[in-house]
């Protein structure tokens, strides 16, 4: 059941993380936006963004990314440190990267609050059948990061991180999710670890055309990080397969539900965020947010 949202909701491609007692919404926009709640319920733009000046690199990787036009943060905590893995791309072409930042902290009243680039992550290009945008950062048992990304082309992709957050040298890239069909539309990852079982969510079909998007949430698990991810049928996820858990037909206002993250709240509570097109309001796309339910160790939302 979607909870009750007022104030600032606009978004595309969220993430939410807490610190102390605020929640932080990151999503797609000018510079990366920042919105904050105190109860996950009323959101305020804070007026900041991540960035508000194009690091130097992406001109050189990514010359026909319009300026301070940056997609699907990831944000994570690490070694006392947040950092925030960020797309830079033109839509429909495999001409992308993603890069790094960090920050001490997310209060922009603190002394300590500077966001800091270091640079490129991983880029793709024309020559390589796999799209560098949509960062999610997941760990395994042993408490090792990974990266998933991708979009279209091959793919969901899969890739370790050394301690500073980058590719750790000479790794292999792994496709762990795939459409089999032209197109081949499916994006947005986000591998989620829950009682010896990690849960891959994706978006499969078509974003960004408001309500007419077709856009859908679909999930498959693993017993490793690695894979390989089947659905509730049984069907790999390399194959096309996902089990349904929200798509634009679950309610009457909201089409093209998608590109999602997943966390636990202080109190144990799972929660599902993602974007979906708003029928009643000329097809914005607008923040949504749905505590996640398990039975028989599958996801489901009421």
């Amino acid at each position: 059941m979607l909870l009750e949202l007022s104030g600032f909701t606009f978004a595309h491609d969220p993430t939410i993380v807490k610190e102390k007692d605020t929640y932080y919404k990151f999503c797609t926009g000018f510079g990366i936006p920042i919105c904050t709640s105190k109860d996950l319920h009323s959101w305020s733009f804070t007026g900041r963004s991540v960035f508000s000046i194009s690091p130097k690199w992406i001109k050189d990787k990514v010359p026909k990314c319009r300026k301070l036009d940056f997609w699907a943060p990831e944000v994570v905590k690490r070694n006392g440190m947040w950092r925030i893995y960020y797309s830079v791309s033109t839509f429909g072409n495999n001409r992308s990267a993603i890069g790094l930042a960090q920050n001490k902290t997310l209060d922009h009243s603190s002394k300590e609050y500077k966001w800091q680039d270091l640079g490129i992550v991983i880029d793709s290009t024309p020559t390589r059948n796999y799209n560098a945008i949509d960062a999610a950062v997941c760990a395994n048992e042993q408490g090792d990061d990974f990266l998933l990304f991708g979009s279209f082309w091959s793919g969901l992709q899969l890739v370790p991180l050394n301690e500073n957050g980058f590719i750790k040298e000479d790794s292999a890239i792994l496709n762990i999710a795939s459409r089999q069909t032209q197109p081949k539309p499916i994006e947005g990852g986000f591998i989620f670890y829950h009682e010896n079982f990690f849960y891959l969510f994706a978006s499969h079909d078509f974003c960004c055309r408001g309500t007419a998007s077709s856009y859908h949430i679909v999930v498959g698990r693993s017993e490793k990080i690695s894979g390989p991810y089947f659905d509730q049928f049984g069907v790999d996820m390399k194959n096309g397969g996902g089990t349904t858990l929200r798509d634009g037909f679950s309610y009457k206002r909201w089409a093209g539900p998608g590109h999602n993250s997943v966390f636990t709240d202080d109190n144990g509570k799972t929660f599902i965020v993602y974007h979906a097109y708003d029928r009643e309001d000329e097809g914005k796309s607008k923040l949504q947010i749905e505590e996640i339910q398990w039975k028989e160790g599958w996801p489901f939302l009421k």
